[in-house]
């Protein structure tokens, strides 16, 4: 993304201009998911990888209602930073022959991708809130929180099954929490205890109304 270009002359060349940024690289995103999906051998992380398809399908239908909503035509400029992303994780997925390895460099290479478009869609968020552009705010801040979580579940999946597995080593699995056996005893006593007290407390009255009745 050429920042300092000529035709950036005002906030809102550089609004614009980063939104054909994003919008180029959604597309290119777009065309370099199916290899990814092909080349996981994890069923989880292929499922992954095709949901986030059609999310990206979703995002770039989004952009151009931006795009619409400002009257402009939709259009993608070059972005030699998403290029460099992707060209690099198929140089490095090429290079890999151990298939245990295969998922743990895709995952790092979708993160990449991931956080590059977070910092992009953060960035628009930002400027049209301050350019006062509110009917694309949120059709931009649905797209952030979609890559948000793409991101979240991918180290999900990392920390469980492919950083381990390219490790030689057994798959994470999260420890389930014990039952709080000891608060439930700690209730039942303090209850026990207090039906005990009532008990004696009307056993006390019930002597009492006796000794004074004879």
């Amino acid at each position: 993304m050429a920042l300092f270009s000529e035709g950036i002359r005002s906030m809102d060349d550089l609004f614009m201009h980063t939104l054909e940024d994003i919008y180029y690289a959604e597309h290119q995103i777009e065309k370099a998911l199916p290899e990814m999906i092909g080349k996981a051998t994890e069923a989880e992380l292929k499922r992954g990888f095709e949901k986030h398809l059609e999310e990206t399908r979703g995002q770039i239908k989004r952009l151009e209602d931006v795009f619409q909503k400002l009257g402009q035509e939709p259009k993608g400029t070059d972005c030699p930073a998403i290029d460099g992303i992707i060209e690099e994780s198929n140089e490095i997925a090429g290079e890999i022959e151990d298939k245990r390895v295969i998922d743990a460099a895709l995952i790092a290479a979708a993160q990449a991708v991931e956080h590059y478009e977070i910092t992009r869609y953060g960035t628009l968020v930002a400027w049209a809130q301050e350019l006062g552009l509110r009917g694309v705010v949120s059709l931009l801040q649905r797209n952030l929180k979609e890559e948000a979580a793409t991101d979240k579940k991918l180290t999900n999946m990392a920390m469980k099954r492919a950083n381990p597995k390219a490790a030689g080593k057994k798959s994470v699995t999260p420890a389930r929490k014990a039952p709080a056996r000891g608060r439930k005893t700690t209730t039942r006593k303090a209850a026990t205890g207090k039906t005990t007290a009532r008990g004696s407390s009307s056993r006390k009255g019930t002597s009492r109304g006796r000794r004074k009745a004879a």
